[in-house]
């Protein structure tokens, strides 16, 4: 996030009533966004203008939001914020599995989208302790860098903070309701699978088996766990 505060968001969104409502909006709460129709579009600005944060339609022409989503997560971590339709589970899943971080309902409310971004960007800025190893694991916490046998693993930010909230309490069972409102700060009526997408995307970056895992665990029934290793 640039110095005052204002934060960099490209939005992706080919509807131009919603796109020019939300950038109206965003940019009266302080943000600096940056507004196209498409995700070609969308990905050149990616490399151009280095977000903060990327708000991103799922329908789009040309290259989709899945596929925009992709490409993001694998160029590196920015968070994702996925507008969907409503009652679209399918499209939710498929956009939680292609790698973003939270998602916002059609039609949009801009004061949720804003607090989601902020969220979001929290997750990045909150500062943290020391070094802490477990097993082959090792968490820096001052410097948000983690790495297994010493090779640094590429976490997006709600990821890490996924990662942070399990491990900064070692055996201690999480309901996915509790790290919807410590990780994603949802209220009552977060969705679950907002967590069940993120622990798969963690596992498969740090477990050597992600169907065996060691370091986060599930409880069946209850939620999941961080080791112990």
């Amino acid at each position: 996030m640039k110095s005052g505060g204002v934060s960099r968001v490209l939005l992706i969104e080919d509807d131009p009533a919603v796109r020019e409502g939300l950038e109206l909006a965003l940019t009266r709460h302080g943000h600096r966004v940056r507004a196209v129709d498409s995700g070609e579009q969308g990905l050149d600005r990616l490399r151009t203008d280095l977000p903060d944060v990327v708000v991103l339609d799922l329908m789009l022409p040309g290259i989709d939001g899945f596929e925009v989503c992709r490409r993001i997560r694998a160029a590196g971590e920015t968070p994702i914020i996925m507008l969907t339709a409503r009652g679209d589970d399918i499209d939710v899943v498929a956009g939680l599995e292609a790698g973003a971080d939270d998602y916002v309902v059609k039609p949009v409310q801009p004061r949720v989208l804003e607090a989601r971004i902020r969220a979001v960007l929290r997750r990045i800025g909150r500062d943290q302790a020391e070094l802490e190893r477990h097993g082959d694991l090792t968490i820096d916490r001052a410097g948000l860098v983690v790495a297994n046998r010493g090779v640094p693993v590429g976490l997006a930010p709600t990821e890490l903070r996924l990662l942070l909230e399990l491990s900064g309490t070692p055996g201690r069972v999480h309901s996915r309701q509790q790290l919807l409102e410590s990780v994603w700060e949802h209220g009552y009526f977060g969705d679950s699978r907002l967590v069940d997408a993120c622990v798969q995307r963690l596992r498969a970056k740090i477990e050597d088996d992600s169907a065996a895992p060691v370091y986060v665990q599930t409880v069946r029934g209850f939620g999941y766990r961080f080791g112990p290793v």
